[in-house]
């Protein structure tokens, strides 16, 4: 398995724990009655139990493009130092914007989802190098 799979492995592993601390974090605040009930009635949560939750659902925005970006790089055998780069500055990105998002650390927490998007754009550059001229 390439490195850039291996690492969209640990970024599946990352939303699996992500979701399970907002799931948690949540829990606890809103009681076990509310997670179990159907929640028609909005909740919101505030502190750690909301960065949690954010959290979880920022990584939900990045993830697919971050899948796509790598499959394609696989399916097209596009594996290089760069994408291989990519996909450490995504997965390490996100863990470090995971960690300070739960500190509620505000701008080392903007800086690590930038780091993140730096890793998706050196893939999509990677492919869009090796893609035949139009």
């Amino acid at each position: 398995m390439t490195a850039e799979l291996t690492l969209l492995v640990w970024s599946g592993v990352l939303l699996f724990v992500l979701i399970g601390l907002a799931s948690t974090a949540n829990t606890r605040v809103k009681s076990i009655t509310w997670n179990a009930g159907n929640r028609d009635e909005p909740a919101p949560s505030t502190g750690w139990p909301g960065r949690a939750d954010r959290a979880y659902h920022n990584m939900l925005e990045t993830l697919p493009i971050f899948i796509i970006l790598v499959v394609t790089a696989h399916l097209a055998n596009i594996h290089s130092a760069h994408t291989v780069l990519g996909a450490q500055l995504y997965f390490w990105g996100r863990v470090a914007h995971s960690v300070l998002y739960h500190l509620g650390v505000a701008y080392l927490r903007t800086l690590a989802w930038l780091v993140s998007v730096i890793g998706m754009a050196l893939i999509l550059i990677e492919i869009l190098n090796a893609a035949p001229a139009a």
